[in-house]
């Protein structure tokens, strides 16, 4: 028996990109036409992760595994689903102190910000939006990677941050950004008007899933000598001491070395996406509670 939890995944239809005339080629606008009943990509995130979306009548459907290849029989599909509802469960808790906010994942390139990201989408009955794609729609482009190649990191920053901006004025969506958009302090002036979360994952851990994967999609690794794990671990370690500083501001940090703690795990590989969404909405509603008492807080004493 398939160890799956399926959830039905919304397409989005209000909002899109366009490109407009600029000093670095195009701004990014908003507006309507983007966004289509369309295929959501299959997302292979480790041998644990399992995703497909197939489109039925104008929706995607989203099928999670929530147990580990090596796990196998009714068991394992028991605790699928009764993960699948607690984090529906806590989600309901989470919804009234978010009041419409948007989420913004952070982190290192390999973190799994998409991959939880339409986990959270889903349970939050929210929209789901890859920053990195909305850049190369503006663009005209196929990948982050012929950006870098045909013009340069800094006009992929300038679009990236044109696109932040616009969504900063949305409600009710869950964005993984990039993982270098944490380095321009005006992308975070744009995403703390929602709520932003940190998914620090080991460096050894990201090294492993980016050299399963290769490196061509990654321009900051791709040209570097080595063979890819050496290669994306040296370059991670790097990106992680230059980037650290700032992946801390955000509001809400999830640990994936204390969630295999709690679990009893010797290795991040062992958590499901599951776990770490879970996680994230109870980081969420913990900072959002304390919020909420400070304002009353105040308010009686005023």
């Amino acid at each position: 028996m398939e160890a799956a939890a399926a959830m039905s995944l919304q397409t989005c239809s209000f909002i899109g990109l366009d490109k407009a005339g600029g000093r670095n080629g195009g701004s990014v606008k908003v507006p309507n036409r983007f966004w289509e009943k369309r295929r959501v990509q299959a997302v292979r995130f480790e041998d644990s992760w399992k995703f497909s979306a197939p489109v039925r009548s104008g929706h995607a459907e989203l099928k999670i595994s929530c147990c580990c290849k090596k796990n196998t029989g009714s068991d394992n599909f028991h605790n699928s689903v009764d993960g699948a509802l607690v984090l529906k469960r806590k989600s309901e808790d989470v919804l009234p102190y978010l009041n419409g906010r948007c989420i913004y994942l952070v982190g290192m390139m390999g973190s799994g910000k998409s991959t939880v990201g339409k986990i959270l989408s889903e349970v939050l009955g929210y929209s789901f939006f890859d920053s990195d794609k909305l850049v190369e729609q503006a663009v005209g482009v196929t990948s982050v990677a012929q950006i870098f190649k045909e013009h340069s990191e800094a006009f992929f920053r300038d679009n990236e941050s044109q696109v932040l901006k616009d969504l900063s004025s949305m409600h009710r969506l869950v964005v993984a950004t990039g993982g270098g958009a944490v380095i321009r302090p005006v992308n975070w002036k744009y995403m703390k008007q929602g709520m932003t979360v940190w998914l620090d994952v080991p460096l050894e851990a990201l090294a492993r899933r980016i050299a399963a994967v290769g490196t061509a999609s990654r321009p900051l690794l791709h040209q570097e000598p080595g063979d890819p794990y050496t290669k994306a671990f040296v370059k991670l370690t790097t990106l992680s001491e230059q980037r650290g500083k700032a992946y801390a501001n955000a509001h809400a940090r999830v640990c994936l070395e204390d969630i295999a703690a709690k679990q009893g795990h010797g290795d991040v590989s062992a958590l499901t996406p599951t776990d770490i969404a879970l996680e994230a909405l109870i980081k969420i509603e913990y900072v959002l509670t304390e919020d909420a008492a400070v304002t009353n807080s105040r308010y009686i004493q005023g």
